[in-house]
C-alpha cells in the first residue's frame, strides 16, 4: 500500500485545495478562462471532479479527458462487406495421389466425408486417375454483426452484368420476331383483299354469332345473357290467361315454360300466338340443331376447326359422318363380344304382346277374382319334365307309396333306377297301392278355439312327462335297460353303416324311413355318446368296457 501511495499523485495542502477551489468557482462564473487538454480543447468547468481526474495508474500529466475516451486499442475492426474473396475450383490438378486427400475424387482441399462427387465404385486413390481439381480455401473476411447476416456477401456484380447482357439479347430476338410477325399479317391483309366479294361476304357471316340480338344484349365470351325490357307491342305472356291456376310464370327470367292456352283444346298449338317455351324448345329441328353445336363445341375443344354458325354444311357432314363411324364401333364392339362369348340367341327380343303379356282376348273377372266372362288362364306346367317313363315303367316314380318310400306303381320297385318287373311280380300283400294323402289321424275340434284345444295339449304332454319321470324315479332299473337297448340299437345301425361304407353326412334329403321324432332314451343314448372336443378325457378308451 506504501508503493501504491509513492506512486500516486502528490497530496494537497489546505492552502492549495483552498486555491483550487477558488479557482473552479472563477472558472464556472467565467471570471477565469477554462482549462485545456492536451489537445488544445476547452475543458467544461462543469463536469464533476471524479470524471475529470484520471486514475493514477494511467499517469496522466495535467489536465485530459482522454481517459473517458475509446481507447483505439480496445476498438474491434472489421473488414467492408464488399470485400471479395476467390471461391470454386482451382486449375491445379493432381497427377498422382498426394497424402491427406479424399480417397474418392483426389482432391486435397477435403476429405471423403465431405466429398460432393459421386461416390466411385474405385476411388481415385487405388486408380490413380482422374482426379478432381482442387477448391479455393478463402480466408473468410472479419465481418461485424450485420455483415455475418448478409446474404450479397462475396457477390461479384460482375455476374449480374451478365445476366443483363444475356436479358437484352432475349428481348432483341423477341422484337425481331414480332417485327416478321407483323410483316407477314401484313401480306396476308394484302393476299385476302384480291379475293372475290363472296369470299367477302362469307366472312362476314362467319361474325354472325357474335353480332347482339334484338332485345338482348349477348356477351359471346362469358356466354351471359342481359335480357332488355320486352318489345311494347308484344302481349305480355301473364295477360294471355289471368286464371290463378293456369301456367305459371317466372317474372325474373320472363319465362313461361307450359302452355296458357291449353283450354283452347280446338286449336293446334302451332295456331296459338304463345304455346308456352317448352313448346319452342322441342319442336322442328331445335334437337337436332343442338345436337349438332354441342358436337362443334366438343370438336372445337378437340382442336378441330368446326364452327356451326360459321360453317354449318361442314359442321353437319362432320356430325354425320361422326354418328356412323360411332354406330359402327358399336356394333363392332357387340359383335366381338356376341363372337367370342357366344349368347347371340338371347339378344332377339320376342314381340311386344310376350313382352308386356297383353292379349286381344277379354276377360272379366269379379271381386273375387273368379272369371265372370272370357277363357279360364291355362295353368302353367312344372319347369321339370313330366309322364317321362324310364327303364321300362308304365307309370312314374312316386305313383306307389308304402312302407314310407315311393315307388313304381306298374311294379311296385321302391328302387329310382330299377327296372320294371311287370305287375305279375307282386301278389297278395305287395299289391300296388294308389298314392294318396295320409288322413289326419287328430280331428280338430271347429266349434272351440284354437289356443284352448293348444293349451288342453300342452297340459296332456307335460302330465305324460311327470307320470314317466315319476315311473323312472320308482324302477330306476327299467329306465336303465331301455337306455341300453337303445345304445345296442346304435351301435347295431353304426356297424351296419360301417360294413355297407355308408356316411351320414352323406345321406339324401328323404332317405329317412321313419318321420316320427327321437325319444328320450334316443336323445339321452345321443348325449352320450357325441364326441365332445373339449373334453380332456375325449380320446381315452377303457380297454376293459
Amino acid at each position: 500500500m506504501s508503493e501504491a501511495r509513492e506512486d500516486g499523485p502528490p497530496k494537497k495542502s489546505r492552502e492549495d485545495y483552498r486555491k483550487q477551489k477558488e479557482l473552479d468557482e472563477a472558472r464556472k462564473s467565467g471570471l477565469e478562462p477554462a482549462e485545456q487538454d492536451e489537445f488544445g480543447v476547452d475543458i467544461n468547468p462543469h463536469i464533476p471532479q471524479y470524471i475529470k481526474d484520471s486514475p493514477w495508474y494511467l499517469q496522466m500529466e495535467g489536465p485530459t479527458l482522454t481517459h473517458q475516451r475509446i481507447q483505439p486499442e480496445t476498438v474491434k475492426s472489421f473488414d467492408d462487406v464488399s470485400k471479395l474473396y476467390q471461391k470454386g475450383l482451382t486449375n491445379k490438378v493432381a497427377t498422382k495421389f498426394r497424402k491427406g486427400a479424399c480417397t474418392n475424387c483426389g482432391a486435397i482441399t477435403h476429405k471423403k466425408i465431405d466429398c460432393l462427387e459421386k461416390p466411385r465404385k474405385i476411388g481415385a486413390k487405388w486408380t490413380g486417375r482422374d482426379f478432381a481439381p482442387d477448391e479455393h480455401i478463402p480466408e473468410m473476411p472479419k465481418l461485424d454483426f450485420e455483415g455475418k447476416r448478409d446474404r450479397w456477401i462475396g457477390y461479384d456484380t460482375a455476374t449480374h452484368d451478365e445476366l443483363l447482357d444475356e436479358f437484352a439479347k432475349v428481348e432483341k430476338v423477341k422484337q425481331q420476331l414480332k417485327a416478321e410477325s407483323l410483316n407477314n399479317n401484313e401480306r396476308i391483309r394484302q393476299e385476302t383483299e384480291s379475293k372475290s366479294d363472296s369470299d367477302a361476304e362469307d366472312d362476314e357471316y362467319k361474325y354472325t354469332e357474335q353480332a347482339n340480338m334484338p332485345g338482348t344484349k349477348f356477351d359471346n365470351k362469358k356466354r351471359q345473357t342481359v335480357r332488355n325490357l320486352r318489345i311494347r307491342e308484344d302481349t305480355a305472356k301473364y295477360l294471355l290467361n289471368l286464371d290463378t291456376n293456369s301456367a305459371h310464370y317466372d317474372p325474373k327470367s320472363r319465362s313461361m315454360r307450359d302452355n296458357p292456352l291449353k283450354d283452347l283444346a280446338h286449336k293446334k298449338p302451332s295456331e296459338l300466338s304463345f304455346s308456352g317455351e317448352n313448346f319452342v324448345r322441342s319442336t322442328g329441328q331445335v334437337k337436332e340443331i343442338a345436337k349438332l353445336q354441342l358436337f362443334a363445341w366438343d370438336a372445337a375443344e378437340r382442336g378441330s376447326n368446326v364452327h356451326l354458325q360459321a360453317e354449318p354444311t361442314k359442321a353437319a357432314l362432320l356430325h354425320k359422318e361422326y354418328s356412323k363411324r360411332k354406330d359402327e364401333f358399336k356394333n363392332e364392339v357387340s359383335n366381338s363380344i356376341v363372337e367370342k362369348y357366344g349368347g347371340k340367341e338371347h339378344l332377339k327380343a320376342p314381340p311386344r304382346e310376350l313382352l308386356l303379356s297383353t292379349t286381344e282376348e277379354y276377360v272379366e273377372y269379379s271381386r273375387t277374382g273368379k272369371i265372370i266372362k272370357g277363357q279360364e288362364r291355362v295353368v302353367p306346367k312344372s319347369k321339370y319334365q313330366e309322364d317321362v317313363y324310364v327303364n321300362g315303367h308304365t307309370s312314374v316314380y312316386g305313383s306307389y307309396f308304402k312302407s314310407g318310400t315311393w315307388g313304381y306303381k306298374c311294379c311296385g320297385a321302391l328302387q329310382k333306377q330299377a327296372y320294371c318287373t311287370g305287375a305279375a311280380s307282386r301278389t297278395g300283400a305287395d299289391a300296388p297301392q294308389a298314392a294318396a294323402e295320409p288322413e289326419p289321424t287328430n280331428q280338430v275340434d271347429r266349434s272351440r278355439p284354437l289356443i284352448e284345444i293348444h293349451q288342453e295339449k300342452m297340459v296332456e304332454s307335460r302330465k305324460q312327462k311327470k307320470q314317466k319321470a315319476q315311473e323312472d324315479r320308482e324302477n330306476p332299473q327299467a329306465r336303465e335297460e331301455r337306455l341300453k337297448k337303445v345304445l345296442a340299437q346304435l351301435d347295431a345301425k353304426e356297424a351296419a353303416e360301417k360294413a355297407e361304407g355308408l356316411d351320414e353326412r352323406k345321406r339324401k334329403y328323404n332317405s329317412m324311413i321313419e318321420d316320427k321324432g327321437p325319444t328320450e332314451e334316443e336323445m339321452e343314448a345321443w348325449k352320450l355318446r357325441k364326441h365332445m372336443a373339449s373334453d380332456p378325457m375325449a380320446n381315452y378308451s377303457d380297454e376293459k368296457r
